[in-house]
């Protein structure tokens, strides 16, 4: 879609992404949403789901949050974020901190691009999404 790709009024698109990751993220700031449940709001006219970032000490300080069109339906929008942040704890050995996201965030490039590319949806698994192709050994492939 067309969603913040174009100027509209005075508003670069690069201004309308900050100002929906603001509004966005104030909306969900204060919600504690678990890793297996995910929470739905809306935003500028926009479904966003969440998952994740309950912190609480317990070191899982990661949110995952898939944005959809109004038109798109929670239940996907939902399966996505929870099969994204399973997969995505898998792979940081259990735990989603920002600490360990960081230091392995070609990891999670590559989780994103097995999960879904161009609106498409790939793999929602998210135990087929951590164990998937990109972290074979190629050594032990064959031609």
């Amino acid at each position: 879609g067309d969603f913040m790709k174009h100027a509209v009024g005075d508003q670069t698109p690069e201004d309308l992404r900050t100002t929906f990751e603001k509004n966005l993220q104030q909306k969900i700031g204060g919600i504690a949403a678990r890793p297996e449940a995910a929470e739905v709001v809306t935003c500028q006219g926009r479904t966003a789901v969440f998952c994740g970032g309950g912190g609480g000490g317990s070191g899982n300080d990661v949110r995952v949050v898939h944005v959809g069109p109004p038109s798109e339906s929670e239940l996907v929008l939902a399966y996505l974020c929870e099969g994204m942040y399973d997969a995505l704890t898998q792979l940081m050995g259990g735990s989603a901190d920002r600490t360990m996201v960081l230091d392995n965030l070609e990891l999670v490039f590559l989780l994103i691009d097995e999960h879904c590319d161009g609106g498409i949806i790939l793999e929602v698994d998210g135990t087929k999404l951590a164990g998937g192709g990109f972290l074979r050994d190629e050594e032990g492939t064959t031609d």
